[in-house]
Parts: structure tokens; C-alpha cells; sequence
């Protein structure tokens, strides 16, 4: 228990004073606190995304059954991301105040009782009351998710700040873990004992992350900033980026809400089978992530191009995932699944690099180095994300009930070509300014740059 006290007195203090482990080499070995809370992260991370991914393969078809149409079950997953992003805005502003650690256990307790509540839906009218209840549930659900990620992103840059895409990356495997093991988990639940067992089982095994995580994580303290989201916003680098991150989380919302429904009629799957499907996606990403982690921290200069790269590469996906109608090309299963595969690596390109990027630009343009910046951006992060989150489902459901999947797909597509078309010119831009920089500080004449007084 001293141990234990003197790892938590070394992360309890302001911002002003950062402990030798905030400040050490990359390649110093990992204290003790640092090892506690990279397993909390994970925990958090991948007990989050399993019970969140468990709805793909089966609820679009039950949520029909329902009475709910395309549109409203684009609108059932994207008010989820709606609620998220009002959750992330407001409680990344106020982490300092209310505490990273107390902001992480609440939106665990929170995520895990709407879990449980979702999985007697089944027991309610179907039409208004059903989707009501829907809305209502999955809208308190979002406001803890968003407190446990939100802190999560804090605690992880806080505590690593040398190593943020690594350690970002490294947890995304139990990210990609979560959305490899729900689908088919959920499926294989849902067939073989109904509706209500797969909420049950994963909001239990979600409750039972809150006293752990209550015991392992360290509490950590900091100072107010005066800085605010709209600061972030005036320089023309993070919008970039941010419109990425948006393209980002727009097409795993997109896919979230039609591909099952999609797969199921077009080749005639199972909601099991359905789940497997998913895993060309989660399984490329969950595999690549810590790879270019690493690749990220190690060389800064690639983080511009790897995101312009994985823009473009995931605009391929989404054109061929139909593929896009004029190109004439027959839907197949193997193609459906290998374009999945592409997605989720570029998509592993465009996340990891956005989040230390965002956080370098604003030490540059003079946030202050803490907790209370790292909460902005992590709330900024959050917010944008669940933009797309919303943006994704509903107007995908819209266009995939007025047009077809094909089309959707290939609007998602095109969202994504612009994205990495923008950062590819704004980088290009800003190279050409780097270079031409030195050219100018030589023309100036010697005497010029004579201090006056000496």
C-alpha cells in the first residue's frame, strides 16, 4: 500500500511541476503507476467497444421487426454519437474539475446499467414506445461512454506524453479487440439464446470493470487552463485534421448501421455469420495499429503523409465495397470482405496520427503543457469524432433507403477523397514554406542581424 501511495503522490500534482516520469526517454523502462494505468486503459478501452460493436450484426433486423424504418435506424445509432459529442465537449472542458479518474469510473457505471437496460427492449410495444426508449437509452449511454473515453485519451497522453501514438496505438489493439469480439459475440448470443443474453452478459462484464479500475488507476491533479475549443479551431491544421478524423468515424458509423442488412440481403447471411463479416474490418486495424504507433512517434516527419495515405486508400475501399454502380462491376462476397480489409488499415492510418498531431500544433501555438490541454483535445477528438458518428449512420441510412448501399458507399468514399485531397495540399503548402524560410534568413544582410545593444 506505500508502494501504491507514493505512485499516486507522484502523479497528484499540478502542471507546473511534471514528475521525472512525464519527462523520461522514450526508451526508460515503465513505473509502476505507468504499468497500472496502460492496463486500466485497456480495460477501458476494450470492455467499452464490445459492448458498443454488439448491435451490428442482429438489432438493425430486430429494430425492424419493430417498426423502426432505415432512416430511424440510422438515427437510433446516430443520436448515440449526437450525445457523445455535447458529452465530449463539455467534459473535456471541465476533466480538471471533475476529475480524470472520478470522470472514467462514472461513465463505466453509467455505460454498463444503459447496457443491461437495452437488453430488455425486446419486452416493450413495438412502434413509438420501442423507439423512444431507443433513443433515450442510447443517448444517456453515450454521455458515459464519452466520460470514459474522454479520460481515457487525458490519462494515456498525460501519463506517456514522449510515447502518445505508441501507447495510443498499443491500446487500440484492445479497441480492435472490442470490435473483433462483439460482432460475432453478439451474434452467437443472439442465436442461441434470444435477444436479452448479449446485453446482459457484456453490461455485466462492463459493471465488473468499475471496482477494478477503481482499485489499479492512479488519481491525478491539475490546474485550470483559461484556453478553450475555439481556440483549437483558428488554426487551419487541426480543421484539416478534424475533417479527417470526421471521415473517419463517419464510415465506421455508416458501416454500422446498413452493411448487416446489406450482407443479409444481398447474400443471404446469418447475424452470426454476419458478425464474422465485420472482422475483415476490425482485424486490419486492430493488427496495424501499435505497428504505426510506433512508426509515428519514431519518425514525426510520416504522420502528415500516413493520414493523406490512409485517406486515400479508404475512399478505395468504400468504391469498391459495392463497388459504386458505374463502374460495373458484380458484388461479391470475397470482394466485399477484402475491401473491409483495406478499410480497416486505412482507417488505423488516418486515427493514430491525428491525436499527437493536434496536441503538437496547439504547444505550438502556445497552450499551455497538462492535463487541462490534453482534456481539450481529447474532447475535441471525442466531439469531432462523434460527428461523423452521426453524420455516418443517418445520412448513410437516408441515402441507402432513397438510392441503394452502393451509392452510400460511394458518397462515403468520396467524403474520405476530400479529406486526404486537403491535407495532401496543405501539407504540400507547408513544406514549400519550411524550405523557402532558410533561403530568406540568408539574404538578409549580416549587419541586419547585428543586436543593437550588445
Amino acid at each position: 500500500m506505500n508502494d501504491n501511495n507514493m505512485d499516486c503522490d507522484q502523479v497528484q500534482q499540478t502542471d507546473g511541476s511534471r514528475s521525472e516520469e512525464s519527462i523520461s526517454s522514450p526508451n526508460q523502462r515503465m513505473t509502476r503507476y505507468q504499468i497500472l494505468t496502460l492496463i486500466s486503459m485497456a480495460s477501458v478501452n476494450f470492455s467499452s467497444m464490445i459492448c458498443y460493436s454488439i448491435l451490428g450484426p442482429f438489432f438493425p433486423n430486430e429494430a425492424m421487426k419493430k417498426g423502426a424504418s432505415q432512416t430511424v435506424i440510422g438515427l437510433i445509432f446516430g443520436c448515440y454519437a449526437l450525445c457523445n459529442l455535447m458529452g465530449s465537449l463539455v467534459l473535456g472542458k471541465y476533466i480538471v474539475q471533475i476529475g480524470a479518474k472520478v470522470m472514467l469510473i462514472s461513465g463505466l457505471f453509467v455505460s454498463s446499467g444503459c447496457t443491461i437496460l437495452f437488453g430488455l427492449l425486446d419486452r416493450v410495444p413495438e412502434g413509438a414506445t420501442f423507439i423512444t426508449l431507443c433513443f433515450i437509452i442510447r443517448s444517456v449511454d453515450a454521455l458515459g461512454f464519452s466520460a470514459a473515453m474522454t479520460s481515457s485519451f487525458a490519462i494515456s497522453a498525460k501519463v506517456f506524453p514522449n510515447n502518445i501514438a505508441t501507447v495510443l496505438g498499443s491500446l487500440e489493439i484492445f479497441t480492435g479487440l472490442g470490435l473483433i469480439l462483439g460482432p460475432p459475440i453478439g451474434g452467437w448470443l443472439y442465436q442461441s439464446f434470444g435477444y436479452e443474453v448479449p446485453f446482459m452478459a457484456l453490461g455485466c462484464f462492463l459493471f465488473l470493470m468499475v471496482p477494478f479500475n477503481i482499485y489499479i488507476l492512479p488519481s491525478f491533479a491539475a490546474d485550470p487552463t483559461k484556453d478553450s475549443f475555439f481556440r483549437l479551431f483558428t488554426r487551419l491544421k487541426i480543421v484539416l485534421i478534424c475533417f479527417a478524423i470526421f471521415t473517419l468515424s463517419s464510415g465506421l458509423g455508416f458501416l454500422d448501421a446498413t452493411l448487416s442488412i446489406y450482407a443479409i440481403d444481398k447474400f443471404d447471411l446469418s447475424p452470426g455469420y454476419v458478425g464474422l463479416l465485420l472482422l475483415g474490418l476490425s482485424l486490419p486495424y486492430c493488427l496495424a495499429s501499435p505497428l504505426l504507433g510506433i512508426v509515428s512517434d519514431r519518425f514525426p516527419s510520416t504522420r502528415p503523409w500516413l493520414m493523406v495515405l490512409g485517406g486515400l486508400s479508404t475512399a478505395t475501399g468504400f468504391w469498391f465495397l459495392g463497388p459504386v454502380p458505374i463502374l460495373q462491376i458484380q458484388s461479391q462476397l470475397w470482394l466485399l470482405v477484402f475491401m473491409l480489409g483495406v478499410i480497416g488499415f486505412s482507417l488505423s492510418m488516418i486515427a493514430i496520427p491525428t491525436f499527437p498531431e493536434i496536441l503538437n500544433c496547439a504547444y505550438e501555438n502556445g497552450f499551455e503543457e497538462g492535463l487541462s490541454t490534453l482534456g481539450l483535445v481529447s474532447g475535441l477528438f471525442g466531439a469531432v469524432w462523434s460527428i461523423g458518428m452521426f453524420c455516418g449512420p443517418t445520412l448513410g441510412g437516408f441515402t441507402t433507403q432513397q438510392l441503394s448501399f452502393e451509392w452510400a458507399a460511394s458518397v462515403q468514399g468520396g467524403l474520405a477523397f476530400l479529406a486526404a485531397f486537403f491535407l495532401g495540399i496543405y501539407f504540400l503548402c507547408q513544406g514549400t514554406r519550411q524550405r523557402r524560410a532558410p533561403q530568406i534568413k540568408r539574404k538578409i544582410p549580416s549587419d541586419e542581424r547585428t543586436r543593437l545593444l550588445s
